[in-house]
């Protein structure tokens, strides 16, 4: 069987690809490559129990996008002693080195575990496991866009798993202003044209934004606008959530 390499061709493919989407951007009206409306989300495949070593596990697909998420803990830590009546979070998010096209080696990456421990303290009821650590391991399997945001929710999905107390479901999104338009839950090669983007996360049930950024130049009206779409995607993305975690439940019993 032949190895598997990058080949100059296939940049040259993406490249050409990024170019029509550029055009196309300047238009008010196009379609996407995979034939999503504007404000429709990629098809989800989410399960728990992923890892059985963990205390609590989810695996997430959405479209190309893959991550797998473990959870330890609560579990005794030396640095968690300094808190007297609340435990401590810990996040890591690390890329496989086959995550994306252009091999590179797996790293941790910085900014994003920040991200997701701020997405997800404010769900994590850390009194409920005083003087003890919880460690959330997300592993990206496969980069296709909109990473950010599957991780967040997988890593929420896995703590309910592994039976830590939350205040809500965390579940989140990620916008992109391209032109005129508004794309929610943008692939790869609508981020690399993308003008502005925006990343929530929030509690669904409790109404509440845990982690709001956003990245280039918005207007006030697009932003509203935005906003109204994520949390829309966001609440049809916890009942998804809901489910299988029921499911889960049902196939324990």
């Amino acid at each position: 069987m032949a190895a598997s390499t990058y080949s100059p061709a296939q940049g040259a493919e993406r490249r050409q690809r990024q170019q029509q989407m550029r055009r196309l951007s300047i238009q008010s009206d196009w379609d996407r490559s995979d034939a999503r409306s504007f404000i429709q989300c990629r098809p989800a495949f989410l399960r728990t129990g992923a890892a059985n070593a963990a205390s609590g596990s989810a695996y997430a697909e959405f479209g190309t996008t893959k991550v797998i998420v473990s959870v330890f803990g609560p579990r005794e830590s030396k640095k968690a002693m300094m808190y007297s009546d609340v435990g401590r979070l810990n996040c890591n998010v690390t890329f496989t080195t086959f995550s994306t096209s252009i091999r590179q080696p797996g790293s941790d990456n910085k900014e994003y575990s920040a991200t997701l421990h701020k997405a997800l303290e404010g769900a994590v009821i850390l009194e409920s496991f005083p003087k003890t650590t919880v460690d959330v391991f997300a592993l990206v399997l496969e980069s296709g866009g909109s990473d950010l945001p599957v991780i967040i929710f997988c890593a929420s999905l896995a703590l309910a798993d592994a039976g830590i107390m939350m205040r809500d479901l965390v579940s989140s999104v990620s916008v992109s202003c391209i032109g005129k338009n508004l794309l929610i839950d943008p692939t790869n090669e609508e981020e690399v044209c993308q003008d502005g983007s925006m990343l929530m996360s929030c509690m669904p049930a409790k109404h509440e934004v845990t982690q709001l950024s956003l990245t280039g130049e918005w207007s006030t009206s697009k932003i509203n606008q935005a906003m109204e779409l994520s949390m829309d995607a966001c609440s049809k993305l916890a009942d998804i959530m809901r489910s299988c975690l029921k499911e889960s439940a049902n196939l324990s019993e």
